[in-house]
C-alpha cells in the first residue's frame, strides 16, 4: 500500500466525505478523519446548516436545474460514445479500432471526471 508524503498510509477505499476525493489517513488516536481538506468540512457543516433550515434529511440534494441539465446532457454524451464504441468493435477490430475507441471514450468522459474532481 502506498504511502503519503505524510508518512501515513494510503487507504483507496477513504474518500472526503465532502469532494470524494481520495486521501490518505494517519494512524493515531482520535476520530477517523472523513475530509481530505479543512476547507472541506467547512462546505459539509455549511451544506448541513442550510439543510437543516429548509428541513432536508441527510439523503436529499438541492442542486439548480441547470446544473442538472447539464448534467444530462454530459451523461448523454457519454452514453451515445458508450453505444458508438460497442458499435465500432463489433466483428474483429484491429489494434487502431481499439485505440480510436477509447479516445473516443475518454473525450466523452472527461468532463465528467473534471466536473466530479471541481466539486
Amino acid at each position: 500500500m502506498p504511502t503519503g508524503h505524510d508518512g501515513g498510509m494510503a487507504d483507496p477505499d477513504k474518500r472526503c466525505r465532502w469532494c470524494a476525493r481520495p486521501f490518505t489517513v494517519k494512524s493515531g488516536p482520535g476520530r477517523p478523519k472523513e475530509f481530505c481538506r479543512r476547507s472541506c468540512r467547512q462546505r459539509d457543516y455549511e451544506a448541513r446548516q442550510r439543510s437543516a433550515e429548509v428541513g432536508l434529511s441527510d439523503d436529499e440534494l438541492v442542486m439548480t436545474r441547470a446544473a442538472l441539465d447539464g448534467l444530462r446532457d454530459r451523461l448523454y454524451v457519454l452514453e451515445a460514445a458508450v453505444e458508438d464504441v460497442d458499435r465500432d468493435l463489433t466483428g474483429t477490430p484491429t489494434k487502431s479500432d481499439y485505440r480510436e475507441a477509447v479516445e473516443w471514450l475518454l473525450d466523452a468522459a472527461r468532463p465528467l471526471a473534471g466536473e466530479w474532481e471541481s466539486g
